[in-house]
């Protein structure tokens, strides 16, 4: 009886679901109408960037789009890809008259940003004007608001202009109070990840290196905003040093914004500048409308350049849609080499590095692609440890000189549970085993002095093989790149000084890098890679962990930085190649 009752079950849950999945195939069916190229955008449009979602490299792929429709609410980011797109496309757009910048924040790293101000610049080309409101900017905000035509602030806002800052988070007091011991192998006298489990603040040489490339960084902003707002680097630094800027008036008066007014009266300029009348409703395209839009210039060619996203921590085995599993991206660059119609591969990274051995799985597959076509590393906001890793091998780095990079240097962090477990919780450890060294690594009981030597000892030849194959990349002895190794960030500048990149530019000068050595310069399309998860694999595997992750997020709300750390520290495995763990600059 209670078998058929299974059987019985079972067939009702798979009749839903089979139910489930036919209802939004119809709905799909009838909604593919609406398809990209019939999303209606009126004459006199002016397209509004709120960028008020965190920015990842890549749209994030909603899995019911598939089906011709979509929920708006599905994703928590926007793309790069289709911002940059958007922008582009406004700029050739007869209904499109200008760009309104209403933003507060941007969740960005320094190298989206770079790449979406230098769009908004080459966008102003067309002749078309670009509009900024605001009623509370950060600076990453006004980094981007400052290429504006008009900017608009609030009477009663404000305009954060007060330099950079990073803050470092420290759990060596938390693990004193549980008894928990962080048993530490390292190279690399700035390796700093490994700081905040035996440390209580920053060491010198982290202090040294954070200061160093956090200036490098905040310099080079400040001349690219003196360019576009009319005003010296040195009177910039002034006012930021001294924090002249407090109220709108002084915003003002040093030239940061244009104009002192509310929402509706940047909203009445726009439409005097186009000649809309007062009564009458401005169309402002949102873009989660406009990205539907259909490009009319659509390569067909035969060529292609593959272009592979490398975003997240890097990750033993297959990792998932927010990380770089090595055996997943090693898979994609060899599909890459393989297909006779790929001309050339541009290795997109954004990743602060993570597992050594990911890490050099997916440079051997670099080294056997560039051997048979060209491979291009372009670096966004950070491609640092892991992440220079796989760069290192390619023909050409492409870097912004405010991406965070280098951190050449390797760490292994063992805890010592033996007192939490035995204090705090009560539980006793025994062992048994067949050899001196069966139980190796373990958690339970500290660590034997041969034992940390062993350990320190695959720490030091990691390290010798990433400086070794580094050199290699970059033509250089080791000696000489061991001198910009230790583990020490650099920013883009400081890396291009000492030879660690090549050119300065975005994904853009990469992939005509690319193009050129491949000799397709002006015959390719894209073939982004790796490949996008089916609406199947969406809909029963990465969309429930998705609405977790949303609803963690809403529940902790402030806190949800805090838990993101956590997760990162808990799922540490084997000999890491990163920086810093939570480098937060604002």
């Amino acid at each position: 009886m209670l078998n058929f009752l299974k059987y019985v079950l079972a067939t009702i849950v798979g009749l839903l679901i089979f139910f489930f999945i036919s209802i939004l195939l119809l709905i799909g069916i009838a909604a593919s109408t609406a398809s990209r190229d019939e999303v209606k955008v009126a004459d006199n449009s002016v397209l509004e960037l709120k960028l008020n979602r965190p920015i990842s490299e890549r749209d994030p792929k909603d899995p019911f789009s598939e089906l011709g429709f979509s929920f708006g609410g599905f994703s928590s980011t926007d793309g790069l890809d289709q911002i940059k797109a958007s922008i582009r496309r406004a700029k050739n757009d007869d209904r499109i008259e200008g760009i309104f910048l209403n933003m507060t924040y941007v969740d960005a790293g320094m190298g989206k940003l770079e790449e979406i101000r230098n769009d908004l610049i080459d966008f102003k080309k067309s002749g078309k004007f670009i509009v900024s409101y605001t009623d509370l900017s950060t600076e990453k905000a006004y980094y981007l608001a400052s290429v504006a035509d008009k900017i608009y602030l609030n009477p009663m806002g404000t305009i954060e202009f007060n330099g950079m800052s990073s803050e470092l988070y420290f759990f060596k007091r938390l693990l004193d109070k549980l008894e928990i011991e962080a048993q530490i192998f390292k190279v690399g006298t700035y390796k700093s990840a490994v700081e905040p489990f035996f440390l209580e603040k920053a060491s010198e040489a982290n202090r040294e290196q954070l200061n160093s490339f956090l200036n490098s960084i905040n310099d080079y902003q400040l001349q690219q905003i003196a360019k576009t707002r009319n005003i010296t680097p040195e009177q910039l630094k002034n006012v930021q040093d001294n924090l002249l800027v407090r109220d709108p008036e002084d915003a003002k008066k040093y030239k940061l914004i244009t104009d002192i007014g509310y929402y509706d009266e940047a909203i009445s300029y726009i439409k005097d500048k186009i000649g809309v009348e007062e009564n009458d409703k401005l169309e402002l395209v949102q873009l989660s409308k406009y990205k539907k839009v259909e490009d009319d210039d659509i390569s067909t060619a035969k060529n292609r350049i593959a272009l592979i996203y490398a975003e997240g921590d890097i990750v033993d085995g297959e990792g998932d849609e927010d990380n770089i599993g090595g055996r997943r991206f090693a898979d994609a660059i060899r599909d890459a080499r393989l297909d006779e119609n790929v001309k050339a591969v541009v290795l997109r990274i954004s990743s602060p590095g993570g597992s050594a051995l990911a890490s050099d799985i997916i440079w051997r597959e670099v080294q056997l692609t560039k051997k048979v076509k060209p491979v291009i590393a372009s670096m966004s906001d950070v491609a640092a440890s892991g992440g220079y890793y796989i760069a290192m091998g390619c023909d050409t780095i492409v870097a912004h000189p405010n991406t965070i990079t280098g951190s050449i240097g390797v760490f292994g962090v063992v805890p010592n549970m033996q007192g939490f477990l035995n204090e705090k919780l009560g539980i006793t450890v025994d062992h048994v085993s067949t050899g001196k060294f069966s139980d190796m690594p373990t958690i339970t009981r500290p660590m034997t002095a041969q034992e940390k030597e062993i350990m320190q000892h695959q720490i030091d030849q990691i390290y010798e093989t990433f400086t070794g194959k580094a050199a290699q990349g970059r033509n250089m002895t080791q000696d000489q790149l061991k001198e910009y190794a230790s583990g020490r960030v650099w920013s883009g500048i400081e890396a291009k000084d000492r030879k660690l990149v090549d050119v300065y530019g975005g994904l853009d000068k990469a992939i005509a890098i690319a193009a050129k050595k491949a000799g397709v310069a002006d015959d390719y399309r894209l073939k982004e890679l790796p490949a996008r998860k089916t609406f199947l694999d969406e809909l029963f595997g990465n969309m429930g962990a998705k609405a977790k992750e949303q609803a963690i997020q809403a529940e902790m709300g402030e806190l949800y930085p805090y838990y993101k750390l956590y997760k990162k520290t808990s799922t540490l495995k084997g000999i890491q190649a990163r920086m810093p763990y939570e480098l937060t600059v604002e």
